[in-house]
């Protein structure tokens, strides 16, 4: 008897097997035409999305290249992916409505970004987004913008020139760049000043815990067991954690200070009220307290508006400038133009302004550092339109590494999108930049090469002719990105004066520079670099 039970466990088993490995061949089979990533039963493409990881955009630009609309099932949803720009058109602007952030996208990047402007729908999207318009069209903050940037350019500058003295010092450039933008976007946007730029360069807790935080809960979109690590506080939940305790701690700090500096500012007789920062914090503020605006009137709805504007002001524009500076030393042709163009700005500039140059030698640190100071004094909002080349090798920069990657949107309704796909009601649709910026069918034969020229009419003045819907560095539709404008004055003002006046090389034995997986495209060793100034 125990013999024929056994005999009939083991022939259900080989059955089951049998039954099983059939099943799996049935649907690998089934796939033999798909054009997106093989999937297996139950687990979907989550196999292989973990495999590619650490490359993710390039894994999804692998299969955006053969096709232009990818869809990629995962063990609790389904995932669509896009690089045809009728389809991001779609999307963000013919039927907007249908495609909000989604419950996934807000579930993921609530800890982080809360109902901040980048992570909020509906009406609360719509009174941020009316605020920070007024804020960033007001000529008093583009004034502040151009003092505050080129204040902290030169003091990235000084730090510059004290390593150039050094033999053999390299410098992490992205953690300079990603010091200097926390800086200004606090001065610039919440009229605080928090000194993580001085020449000691202090230790920045909350800029790792910021990093840490943004790429734990970019994992999440991936990760099916997350909730379950944060209800127990395991792993990198846990660490999460802690990192937006100390996130928390700096952005709740910024904000009292601030209003400690708005109330005693208002109980000054003396104050005048065009003497005030029109900051973006202090906006928010006053539609909390005089406004009774329920949205804005807590600590915590503030503390969203300020961490949404880090990660816009900071985040994005340090990750441009790394990558640009990364840019002109694998290709020194650009960097040679680049100066070449920058010195004729200088000596234009300087006879319009009557100015006698400063001369200077490589050995007589004093006189360059003269010379800089000269410089940076002529560049504001209006001169720097000038620079036609530069305008056009930022762009380029972005087309190619675009400071958010990949952009998903949730889907409300069932959709048909202009190329034919389906889209489920609570499924997810992303855009994604980076693979768009690469792919021939959107930018020909040399998509993948860095060429600056492709922007300027005859060779010499910048044109964007680009639909807003293929190069969407900048988003397009109703959340185009109302900093658009601010961004290019800072990389311009920064990047002026380091052209200008520095030349980089890459540290010997430095690593692969590849970019880490997050919400922002930054690189995950940074980028150290040996810094020499320049011929005059």
């Amino acid at each position: 008897m125990h013999q024929l039970m056994g005999s009939s466990n083991l022939f259900s088993v080989l059955l089951f097997l049998v039954l099983l490995i059939g099943w799996i061949m049935i649907h690998r089979w089934g796939q033999r035409n798909s054009k997106g990533p093989k999937t297996w039963p139950i687990f979907g493409a989550a196999i292989e999305q973990l495999n590619n990881y650490h490359r993710m955009h390039d894994w999804i630009l692998g299969y955006l290249s053969e096709s232009k609309t990818i869809t990629v099932p995962m063990p609790f949803t389904c995932y669509i992916y896009t690089a045809d720009a009728a389809n991001v058109e779609h999307i963000l602007k013919n039927n907007f409505a249908n495609y909000p952030k989604g419950e996934l996208y807000k579930s993921c990047m609530d800890v982080l970004l809360g109902d901040g402007i980048f992570n909020a729908d509906g009406e609360l999207w719509r009174k941020q987004r009316k605020t920070a318009s007024f804020e960033f069209a007001s000529r008093n903050l583009r004034d502040l913008s151009t003092v505050v940037f080129r204040e902290y350019s030169l003091k990235l500058s000084a730090i510059l020139c004290q390593l150039s003295c050094i033999d053999h010092q390299t410098v992490d450039i992205q953690d300079l760049f990603m010091r200097m933008t926390l800086d200004s976007i606090c001065m610039v946007g919440f009229g605080v000043e928090i000194g993580t730029l001085s020449s000691t360069l202090p230790d920045n807790s909350f800029a790792r815990a910021f990093d840490t935080a943004n790429m734990i809960v970019t994992l999440r979109f991936i990760d099916p067991l997350w909730r379950l690590k944060r209800f127990f506080s395991l792993g990198s939940e846990a660490i999460l954690k802690q990192s937006i305790k100390t996130i928390d701690d700096f952005t709740y700090h910024v904000i009292r200070r601030r209003k400690e500096q708005i109330t005693m500012v208002s109980q000054d007789s003396n104050f005048k009220d065009d003497q005030m920062h029109h900051d973006i914090l202090s906006r928010f503020i006053k539609l909390g307290c005089e406004d009774h605006d329920r949205d804005f009137s807590t600590e915590k709805s503030l503390r969203d508006v300020v961490l949404n504007f880090v990660i816009a002001g900071r985040d994005t524009t340090a990750t441009t400038l790394s990558w640009f500076i990364y840019m002109i030393i694998t290709q020194p042709r650009v960097a040679e133009k680049l100066h070449t163009e920058l010195k004729v700005f200088e000596e234009t500039r300087s006879e319009e302004e009557d100015i006698n140059l400063v001369s200077y030698a490589l050995d007589d640190m004093q006189s360059f550092r003269s010379r800089l100071s000269q410089f940076a004094g002529l560049l504001d909002y209006d001169s720097l339109g000038r620079l036609h080349y530069l305008h056009a090798s930022i762009t380029e920069t972005l087309r190619l590494y675009p400071a958010v990657p990949q952009d998903p949107k949730g889907v409300l309704e069932d959709d048909v999108l202009p190329d034919g796909t389906r889209v489920k009601s609570g499924g997810m649709v992303t855009y994604v930049p980076y693979s768009m910026g690469r792919t021939e069918y959107n930018w020909g034969h040399d998509a993948s090469v860095f060429r600056p020229e492709r922007w300027l009419k005859d060779d010499l003045i910048f044109q964007n002719s680009a639909s807003p819907f293929k190069f969407t560095a900048f988003q397009a539709g109703p959340r185009m990105c109302l900093g658009k404008d601010s961004a290019y004055l800072q990389l311009k003002m920064t990047l002026s004066i380091l052209c200008r006046f520095f030349h980089f090389t890459l540290a010997p034995d430095h690593p692969p520079v590849q970019y880490k997986m997050m919400t922002i495209l930054s690189m995950i060793h940074g980028l150290n670099v040996l810094v020499s100034p320049r011929e005059p």
